[in-house]
C-alpha cells in the first residue's frame, strides 16, 4: 500500500462585476485602473501580513489585517474573499482552534485566486 493521494483544494471565487464596473464609471477608466492595481497590491500586502501576524501569534494585528482585507474586498468586489475574511474575523475570537487554521488557511487560498480572477478581468474589457 504504497498509494498516497493529495488533495488539491481548488475553489471558484466570486467576484461583483458590477462593482468594478461602477469604479470605472464614476472614476473614468485611467484612474479606475489605477485604483485598482494598487487595490491588488495592498491586498496582496496585507495577506502576507496576516499570515505572519498568525505565525508569530499576534491576534490583534492579524485581525487588523483582516478588517483591511475586508475592505479592499467591498471596494473592489471581491465577495467571496469578504466573506471567508469575515469567518477569519469571528473564529479569531473564539476557542476553535482547528476551525480557526482551516479558514485562515482557505483565506490565503481564496485571496490568491481573487488577485487571479481581478487581473484576468482587467485584461478583458468591462
Amino acid at each position: 500500500m504504497s498509494d498516497i493521494v493529495k488533495m488539491k483544494h481548488v475553489e471558484a471565487v466570486r467576484l461583483d462585476r458590477g462593482q468594478l464596473e461602477t469604479l470605472f464609471v464614476q472614476m473614468g477608466p485611467a484612474r479606475a485602473d489605477k485604483e485598482i492595481n494598487q487595490s491588488l497590491e495592498d491586498l496582496a500586502v496585507a495577506l502576507a501580513s496576516v499570515q505572519k501576524a498568525n505565525a508569530r501569534g499576534q491576534t490583534d494585528l492579524l485581525c487588523e489585517g483582516v478588517r483591511h482585507l475586508i475592505a479592499i474586498a467591498n471596494k473592489i468586489g471581491m465577495t467571496s474573499l469578504g466573506r471567508v475574511a469575515r469567518d477569519v474575523l469571528d473564529l479569531a475570537q473564539g476557542n476553535d482552534v482547528a476551525g480557526f487554521s482551516a479558514t485562515l488557511a482557505r483565506l490565503g487560498r481564496i485571496g490568491e485566486r481573487s488577485l487571479i480572477a481581478v487581473w484576468d478581468l482587467q485584461d478583458m474589457s468591462l
